[in-house]
């Protein structure tokens, strides 16, 4: 995933200042969000701020940047796709390990999607 975020950043103008647990952010005990649709209906618990599936403050990180603009004209970006649905409904590693075909399988697979 970091070469993701930072690899991105830099196509597009943003330097990579650092890189540190989220836990030693000064601003961790702030509520935090997904930044997307799962913030219509899956607010997190601002007190405890662990209400994430499978986000644990323990375990995140916060990227710093800088934005550094060339005065160049970008080149067009690189658009990684997520995967569809029926990928991750076929999906045999991380959650979906040990999980069989069935119900549970689909309703992951779409909360996920």
């Amino acid at each position: 995933r970091y070469s993701y975020i930072v690899g991105s950043a830099i196509e597009n103008e943003f330097l990579h200042v650092e890189t540190m647990p989220f836990m030693e952010w000064h601003l961790h005990r702030y509520g935090r969000s997904y930044g997307d649709k799962r913030d219509v209906y899956k607010r997190p618990d601002a007190k405890n701020n662990q209400s994430y599936n499978a986000q644990n403050a323990n375990a995140d990180m916060v990227y710093c940047f800088t934005y550094a603009p060339s005065g160049e004209v970008l080149p067009k970006q690189q658009i990684r796709m997520p995967p569809t649905l029926k990928t991750l409904s076929q999906c045999r590693d991380g959650p979906f390990k040990n999980m069989g075909a069935g119900p549970q399988r689909e309703h992951l697979a779409k909360s996920l999607h």
